[in-house]
């Protein structure tokens, strides 16, 4: 495990775990809602005693509870303190950008076409001007919505149970080499170039690109076979120079699954062996597209040629630099997005981070029309906070769009202003339902799946998890759920739980950790549902 994992860590796969079952009708003290803290009612005794479970004893915990119908203070915990809020960051960020952009927003990429046209022949260039598209087409379902899974694959090489959305991730590309062949070009004497002069990659982890195909990821699912024989493998998107060496051995159905993705240091040669256990799931892996721009560069030459528009130019090698200007040259093809709340809602259910990261971005070019990802997005960010939201900027000390560093802070109070914003808005219900539902879906969805709250409890979890090597065990940097909770009756609470530094020996502890939040907020649901 790297020192730090970044992000969120979901409630792994029930097949080697199971998970701590979500309490369901607990009994409550009969004086749960009596008495204060911090403004507040003490907190059920059924939460105290998670709370003081092992692992927990030096950590520390953040809880804010609210009635926004009335602004009455249900439990405040170390509220106005601050806590590391994992990918709770991500509730800033695609609040401010959902604003910011708009839900309608749509990002259009175009392609233009330089120098002349004699009939059907271009004799020039073709150049494709990347905007920050997120998806690219790649997930974007017939009705158009944006298709996800619960457990996404870009979080494949560290979560189990990863899975492929059926979309193709060149439907996008396709696209755009087919408008090419029907404005009436069939052949390009020239070349095939990829502008990205929109913005300039930030230093972030996931780093936004602005050409993202498939999220910048080849993906390579090995399926079992018989034992003794060589499994399958599916792997896209295929795109040359890139080759996949595939080794992987079907064994015996209680032999070891250990699959190794190997990749060369320009990621074209990826090699993927070890063994999968017969009868089991088929297995995902990831191997990054190292240069974006060249991939989407040859992508787009292949998809042109089976759309029947032949390029003079090699499909391979690099990208040619862009003119600069394209004031003159006619608009032969345009890829239009999903509206940006259908992003968000894939950012925010699967806890996305080159998604939120990028949110930056675009920001900064739609809103504040810089190519500077950092200074443009946190400066629109900041005005959202302070002049739309109406929320102390000071509640927060953020970094990246994502929240994965132990250094960000947020306040549980924070977090709830930004949710009880939400409330005020024309897309209050469309933003809650982009949360992870508890044991619906997202990332909450393996969560509850028989409690009372199941389907009332919409949150954003966040989790950092760092290695603590002098006592060989794992740090908890954060694990936390905000959101909404919704009563019995249908009325809307608005919830923050945070826990910092909690230890734990093994990742099936960071597991109980995450579910102890869930279960946390499943209580605060049925005491809600009971009192309010």
């Amino acid at each position: 495990m790297n020192p730090l994992l970044r992000g969120r860590l979901r409630p792994w796969a029930a097949g080697w775990l199971t998970l701590v079952t979500l309490a369901g009708g607990a009994a409550l003290a009969p004086a749960a809602l009596a008495g204060t803290s911090e403004g507040g009612f003490p907190l059920p005794p059924a939460v105290e005693a998670i709370m003081h479970k092992p692992g927990y004893e030096h950590a520390q915990w953040g809880v804010y509870e609210v009635d926004p119908s009335n602004g009455q203070v249900i439990h405040s915990q170390f509220a106005n303190q601050s806590f590391v809020p994992g990918s709770d960051t991500k509730l800033v960020t695609l609040s401010a950008a959902w604003h910011s952009l708009g839900p309608d927003h749509r990002f259009t990429t175009p392609v233009f076409a330089t120098g002349t046209r004699r009939g059907t022949t271009l004799d020039g260039n073709l150049g494709l001007v990347a905007q920050g598209d997120l998806t690219m087409g790649g997930r974007t379902e017939p009705d158009g919505s944006v298709d996800y899974t619960n457990v996404d694959h870009t979080s494949a090489n560290d979560l189990p149970g990863a899975t492929l959305t059926p979309e193709n991730p060149l439907a996008g590309i396709n696209q755009i080499a087919r408008q090419v062949r029907a404005a009436g070009i069939t052949r390009v004497n020239g070349n095939v170039l990829i502008d990205v002069s929109i913005f300039a990659p930030p230093e972030l982890d996931p780093q936004p690109t602005p050409l993202i195909i498939n999220d910048n990821l080849i993906d390579l699912q090995t399926t079992p076979t018989a034992p003794g024989q060589k499994a399958k493998l599916f792997w896209r998107p295929q795109v040359q120079p890139y080759k996949v060496t595939f080794t992987v051995s079907t064994v015996a159905a209680d032999g070891p699954t250990d699959i190794t993705v190997k990749a060369s240091p320009d990621g074209t040669r990826i090699t993927v062996s070890g063994t999968i256990a017969a009868g089991s799931q088929p297995v995902l892996r990831t191997s990054p597209i190292v240069d974006p721009n060249t991939f989407g560069r040859t992508a787009l030459i292949e998809a042109l040629g089976r759309a029947g528009v032949t390029v003079t130019a090699k499909a391979t090698g690099p990208n040619p630099e862009a003119p600069g200007s394209y004031a003159h040259d006619p608009q032969v093809a345009a890829y239009v997005s999903p509206p940006y709340h259908e992003y968000a809602k894939l950012i925010l259910k699967v806890s996305h981070n080159l998604g939120a990261n990028l949110a930056l971005c675009n920001m900064a070019t739609v809103v504040a029309h810089t190519d500077d990802c950092f200074g443009g997005g946190f400066a629109v960010e900041h005005r959202f906070l302070t002049d739309v939201a109406h929320v102390d900027p000071q509640q927060f000390q953020l970094d990246d769009g994502r929240g994965g560093d132990a250094t960000e802070k947020a306040t549980p109070i924070g977090l709830s202003e930004i949710l009880d914003y939400w409330l005020h808005t024309p897309d209050a219900t469309a933003f809650r339902r982009s949360l992870p539902i508890l044991g619906v879906n997202g990332s909450n969805a393996i969560s509850c799946p028989d409690c009372p709250a199941k389907g009332k409890v919409f949150a954003k979890p966040g989790t950092v998890i760092g290695l603590d090597r002098l006592n060989s065990q794992l740090d908890i940097a954060d694990q936390s759920q905000a959101g909404y909770l919704l009563t019995d009756d249908g009325h809307l609470v608005i919830f923050v739980v945070l826990v910092n530094s909690a230890t734990t020996p093994d990742i099936a502890g960071a597991v109980r950790i995450f579910d102890d939040t869930n279960q946390i907020s499943a209580l605060l649901q049925e005491e809600a549902s009971a009192h309010l």
